[in-house]
């Protein structure tokens, strides 16, 4: 039995705008890491937590109110200099971001999500207190023109209204009438509590940093469970255009039986057969419109898709020691919402590629004369009828003769085979059952198996998949 009962339009607004609101948080922290001192970045962070905040308050969700109001408040004294952003405090927030988008896994599932993992909430705590290695700042900054204490936070353009969406949806139960306390109590966890600040991080989010791309913990387990969400977020554009359309057709279609009726009563002449033949045309253009327009409410931008990678990315990089930066192209490209959920997956292996295999670490790099910083490109583009999507990298790139040697050491292909393949054959040796130039087994590769399951999953979609490289 659901936990939300009689409150199941309010759980599903709070789930689309909650989980839109934490994919924004999410690409910022990424923003954030490269530029701590971006007031705006600081701020809008902490309106991301305190919105999210306030909408599972009307939902009782006590845990996720209580690890929220944690984390917003830590980016308070962020933002008013009283702590400093460093690695050690970036990770235990990048924690709290994926405890939270755990619990939007329970509320998906009807269940009041259960709390946090204790170690997280030290982290916290310990951040907050500046026991963090080097997160106290060294001295506040007191600039009044600096740093204004903005008070309590504004709602931010298109912020939901948590207050008007409760007013709007059927009657909720008295205990969930008020939001849920600020500041509920924390749960004290004793079992932690003699560990170090960087042992708490460590049990905190040590296996985030290898954890398989998608959601993890209780969303991830529901969502090969769950049907195909077939709900759509329409612009109010298409919309309107989509009525206007109709009601076209229905002046065209009295316009078309006035003509019947004279035609059949006998009164119709060389002018009425005109008439006749002007209507038919605008009927059949404005059918032909009405179906585009319709076409057109399915298609929903790339970008909802790309906002989630940076964040993988950036932790991928992190577990390998590499420093990358994911940079997207082309959001603003639409296509039907049911493509871009069969993408996911694909383009998220393809990511992950580029980051553990396509580009070098930073020593490699800076040896051959390269930025230490590696560069991964995802961008979607139309083409005609097609949409092309790209990731791309300034890597080290492919050695065909290499992946012959390796399809050769491990049976996929014969002697005769590698002699006569190209370039071109080469690289796609890289999609064969089996095949991987990792050179050990690990969470993130070697198995052999995810390029094979990007060329499967890009078929499936009528799509192909191609491969360029430059050494």
């Amino acid at each position: 039995m659901s936990d939300f009962a009689g409150m199941e339009d309010l759980l599903q607004d709070f789930l689309v705008e909650a989980g839109d609101l934490l994919s924004g948080v999410d690409n910022k922290l990424v923003d954030l890491e490269r530029a701590p001192d971006d007031r705006g970045l600081l701020n809008d962070i902490f309106r991301g937590f305190h919105t999210i905040k306030g909408g599972a308050g009307f939902l009782n969700a006590t845990e996720l109110v209580t690890l929220c109001h944690l984390t917003e408040n830590l980016f308070d004294k962020l933002r008013n200099g009283e702590l400093e952003i460093t690695p050690e405090t970036m990770d235990v927030i990048l924690a709290a971001t994926g405890a939270v988008r755990d619990m939007f896994g329970f509320l998906e599932g009807g269940q009041q999500p259960s709390a946090a993992d204790p170690g997280l909430i030290e982290g916290l705590r310990a951040a907050l207190s500046g026991q963090l290695a080097g997160a106290a700042a060294d001295e506040p900054v007191k600039s009044a023109g600096e740093l204004v204490d903005d008070g309590p936070a504004p709602a931010a353009a298109g912020e939901p209204d948590w207050n008007a969406l409760h007013q709007a949806v059927a009657k909720v139960p008295a205990k969930v009438e008020k939001p849920a306390p600020d500041a509920p109590p924390l749960p004290v966890s004793h079992d932690v509590s003699d560990k170090s600040p960087d042992e708490i991080i460590k049990a905190a989010i040590g296996r985030r940093a290898t954890d398989k791309p998608g959601f993890s913990g209780p969303m991830g387990r529901r969502e090969s469970e769950k049907t195909r969400d077939n709900s759509i977020r329409v612009d109010t554009a298409r919309l309107d255009q989509v009525l206007n359309l109709s009601g076209e057709i229905g002046l065209t279609k009295n316009r078309l039986n006035a003509l019947r009726s004279e035609i059949l009563a006998g009164n119709a002449d060389t002018e009425t057969y005109h008439a006749l033949d002007v209507a038919v045309s605008q009927l059949d253009l404005l059918v032909s419109d009405l179906q585009n327009a319709v076409m057109k409410t399915r298609m929903q931008p790339i970008g909802r898709l790309f906002q989630k990678y940076p964040r993988i990315a950036r932790d991928l990089a992190r577990n390998l020691g590499k420093d990358v930066e994911l940079v997207l192209a082309g959001e603003e490209t639409e296509i039907d919402k049911t493509m871009i959920e069969d993408l996911s997956d694909p383009i998220i292996h393809l990511i992950r590629n580029a980051v553990d295999h396509g580009v070098e670490d930073k020593n490699e790099r800076q040896a051959n004369g390269k930025s230490p910083k590696s560069i991964v490109r995802l961008e979607a583009r139309q083409e005609g009828d097609h949409i092309v999507i790209l990731v791309a990298d300034d890597g080290r790139g492919m050695n065909a003769e290499k992946l012959r040697a390796k399809a050769l050491s491990k049976g996929l292909i014969t002697d005769e085979e590698a002699n006569t393949m190209d370039e071109r054959q080469s690289f796609n040796l890289v999609f064969m059952p089996g095949f991987s130039t990792a050179e050990n087994v690990s969470d993130v590769s070697g198995r052999g198996v995810g390029m094979d399951v990007v060329r499967t999953n890009i078929q499936k979609l009528n799509g192909t998949i191609d491969i360029k490289s430059v050494l």
